[in-house]
């Protein structure tokens, strides 16, 4: 994962020490010897030799996450407040060349901002991650089957299990009990219960077999993690991995649905719509976005008149196939996290996904974009992690 930004990440780390060399240690250190300046660059060296040591392992992420957990933290104290206080800086100090001052009021607002971000990026490492959202909405349809008045379908995406295990272990019981709280009919799970590897559901197989056990119907679909995609490894162990992962979701009580779809009969069996899970559907263009959707395959067997609720890792699929190719009612997907960051209505995620969180809706069929649980990289800022209760009713 560094890796792919290995060049900008240095430059975070030393454009902001070079500035700050240059324009004031030069003139507040008298003498500024070679040792002083030593001890200055020491934290800027040991992130430099941090991130190398993570850029040269062989998988996406170290096997212990809790290297790139601890790199994290170490940018909240070593590099995020100097790189807060020298751009506000720089921006004061061409304030200046227009306007004569004094003192450099960017340097003085600098203080107060590099110690607000930094408070900011501590409660989305820390914080931000443990909460939790129950949000709830209310889908009305012309075409749903009497019979499903009312009926309540729990979603739930992009658990990124790994994560839970090496710091969050106890939220992600409050995760399930306030799933079973909500009384659903149905729990769909859109994709992603991995990190890298299966091995990572072991340590959390008690609670995630909860739903199951108490008779709450669980379905599944694979999100692009969950095809070993991020692991160094020859591709016999990768389909390996990816064989295991599948059996572990059904050894939860998990229906696992890839290409495939379900009739799912009222109380009375008089009545049924169509549940169909769609294995991912990216670009396929690089390994990370394994292309395995097959609309065709998936509502074989389903009827023109027939209510379809679809399970889509990836929301691009929606208005890219799903939409002109299908009839589908209702899509839930996951992957984007919502950019696990937003602020005033921005998010990351808004440049690369049209659909890229929340409900969205086209001539009464919709499509809504989980937040997800949990995330490779356990930060959260004003994208609180989610379940969603969808309410299903007629018109």
């Amino acid at each position: 994962m560094i890796l792919r930004v290995f060049i900008w990440i240095l430059l975070l780390i030393v454009l902001p020490d070079i500035y700050l060399d240059r324009h004031y240690l030069r003139h507040m250190l008298n003498p500024y010897c070679w040792w002083k300046r030593l001890l200055w660059w020491c934290p800027a060296l040991f992130m430099i030799v941090y991130t190398t040591m993570l850029a040269c392992t062989d998988n996406f992420l170290p096997s212990e996450q809790i290297w790139i957990i601890v790199y994290f933290y170490f940018w909240g104290i070593l590099i995020v407040p100097k790189f807060a206080y020298v751009v506000c800086s720089f921006v004061g100090k061409r304030i200046r060349k227009f306007i004569p001052m004094k003192i450099n009021w960017g340097s003085i607002v600098g203080y107060a901002i590099a110690f607000v971000v930094t408070l900011l990026f501590f409660y989305s490492l820390t914080i931000g991650p443990r909460k939790l959202k129950v949000r709830h909405l209310d889908l009305t349809f012309h075409d749903l089957p009497e019979s499903f008045e009312g009926y309540k379908i729990v979603q739930f995406s992009d658990a990124h299990i790994g994560t839970f295990n090496e710091v969050m272990d106890y939220t992600l019981k409050r995760d399930m009990d306030s799933i079973i709280a909500q009384n659903p009919d149905m729990v769909c799970f859109t994709g992603d219960l991995q990190n890298m590897e299966p091995t990572e559901i072991d340590k959390q197989k008690m609670q995630l077999s909860r739903l199951a056990a108490l008779g709450i119907p669980v379905y599944s679909v694979l999100g692009n993690h969950d095809y070993s995609v991020y692991i160094k490894a020859p591709q016999t162990v990768k389909v390996k991995n990816e064989k295991l992962l599948q059996l572990q979701e059904r050894d939860l009580g998990w229906t696992l649905l890839k290409n495939q779809n379900r009739k799912i009969y009222s109380r009375d069996k008089s009545q049924y719509f169509v549940l169909a899970g769609e294995e991912n559907g990216g670009d396929g263009k690089n390994a990370h976005s394994p292309a395995k959707a097959n609309l065709k395959k998936t509502l074989s067997g389903t009827k023109p008149n027939d209510f379809i609720v679809m399970l889509q890792h990836d929301p691009k699929a929606w208005e890219e196939d799903i939409l002109p190719h299908s009839h589908v009612q209702l899509t839930l997907s996951g992957h984007t996290h919502g950019g696990q960051i937003g602020v005033l209505g921005l998010r990351p995620t808004l440049f690369s996904y049209k659909q890229d969180y929340g409900l969205y809706e086209k001539d009464g069929r919709y499509l809504y974009v989980s937040g997800g649980l949990g995330g490779v990289i356990p930060i959260r800022f004003g994208i609180t992690p989610e379940i969603v209760v969808i309410t299903l009713h007629r018109k």
